[in-house]
């Protein structure tokens, strides 16, 4: 794997990676370098060499610098001298792009290969809002990228079924960790938030149609329309990403017919009335007895926040929530 280096003046490089892990999980071979008001270059570079020391594979190293020409990137530069073939630095760093960088390990093997790659998607994360500050150029480009006309009813697109590539239960719905990680990973073409209440709230669906990561179409639609879509052959080439704010609503789209197999357990914010059942999780009488119905038929679970955590096990965290809810009761 890729050995990456965040290297920035004072302790931006800390910050940035304390964010990528947030969003993305915690991450090997990846080391934060910082040049402090009391250090020098020498400084700078000794932390380079032994954070390079450390990793895994030192034969493909990636330095993400804050600034061209600064100190940082003098350092990286001079020991890039001796590894020119494989090494590679990109400065402007931000958070987009570290955590591209991070997704594309995943795939990709070569510093050059993952250096030339994120560029675009640093680039990409420099917006503005109100959009009419935008460069004209980019929209232009976005508007070259708008929908085509609408196909006839009963037209088949593909095998006609959607795929779901993931259906989260996350009370957040649409937000970093699921734009950039699980996006990364499961590679949907469209993200459907799925909920009665939020496809009622015109500002929360625009809020949420905007959090969408570029190249992925965002929806919020009610239980019932998803269910009408899951049967429509016009949807064949679609991959989606459900995203739901509770089993409940889950179970309710499954029982109206819509394929899912495997539900993935991000969040459930704590509220009255339920129970902790680990750091991210909270669960009420009514989440703990949807889960079992769920369980009865046939629904596997994915208890994992980010998809670098390790899986969580249901069945315990079932039990934990109904020993925690009859303590309360009592």
């Amino acid at each position: 794997m890729v050995g990456i280096i965040l290297a920035s003046h004072g302790g931006f490089a800390e910050g940035i990676y304390q964010s990528g892990s947030m969003i993305f999980g915690d991450q090997e071979n990846v080391a934060a370098v910082t040049l402090m008001p009391n250090e020098g270059p020498d400084d700078v570079r000794a932390k380079m060499e032994k954070a390079i020391a450390s990793f895994d594979n030192q034969d493909q190293v990636l330095f993400l610098i804050d600034l061209w020409g600064g100190t940082p990137f003098n350092q990286a530069n001079n020991l890039l001298e001796a590894h020119k073939d494989k090494w590679a630095i990109v400065a402007g760093m931000n958070l987009p792009m570290v955590i591209e960088a991070y997704a594309s390990r995943l795939s990709m093997e070569s510093a050059h290969e993952i250096a030339a790659h994120i560029i675009a998607t640093a680039k990409d994360g420099v917006k503005v809002k109100p959009e009419a500050l935008q460069p004209k150029t980019q929209a232009a480009t976005k508007v070259a990228k708008g929908p085509r006309g609408r196909l006839a009813p009963g037209t088949v697109v593909g095998d006609g079924k959607i795929k779901y590539v993931l259906a989260r239960i996350d009370s957040r719905l649409l937000h970093g960790q699921v734009a950039t990680a699980w996006t990364k990973t499961t590679q949907p073409t469209r993200i459907i938030v799925v909920s009665d209440n939020v496809a009622k709230d015109e500002l929360r669906k625009k809020l949420i149609v905007q959090a969408a990561p570029p190249d992925v179409k965002a929806n919020v639609i009610p239980i019932d329309k998803l269910i009408e879509i899951a049967k429509d052959p016009r949807f064949g080439n679609t991959k989606a990403l459900l995203l739901f704010e509770n089993p409940e609503d889950a179970l309710r789209a499954i029982e109206g017919g819509v394929d899912i197999k495997e539900l993935n357990i991000g969040s459930m914010a704590h509220s009255v009335g339920k129970v902790v059942v680990n750091k991210v999780l909270s669960m009420s009488p009514e989440d703990v007895e949807t889960f079992e119905k769920l369980k009865g038929k046939g629904i596997s679970f994915d208890v994992r926040k980010v998809p670098n955590d390790s899986h969580g096990n249901m069945d315990e965290l079932i039990k934990k929530a109904k020993s925690e809810l009859a303590a309360v009761q009592n």
